[in-house]
């Protein structure tokens, strides 16, 4: 929308800090470090799967992959 790239950046690390936040108070420290891994993770290869697949396409597939991965982590905790 703005055309500045490092904006996105900027509300990528925002939101990856509140989740991570959200994360350890969930589910303790090593569940968000290990969801934060992820989470950068799968920032890193949407870019080379946008290339196969699209940008969208590829945004929502590993926002997909993360929430997945963040319900089944937190739900877990929950339970114990």
């Amino acid at each position: 929308w703005t055309g500045k790239r490092p904006l996105g950046g900027v509300a990528l690390a925002a939101a990856g800090a509140l989740a991570a936040y959200e994360w350890n108070r969930q589910a303790g420290p090593r569940a968000a470090a290990g969801l934060s891994v992820a989470y950068v993770a799968a920032f890193a290869g949407s870019h080379p799967l946008a290339k196969k697949v699209g940008a969208w396409p590829s945004v929502f597939a590993v926002a997909g992959g993360v929430a997945t991965a963040s319900w089944a982590v937190t739900r877990r905790a929950a339970q114990r």
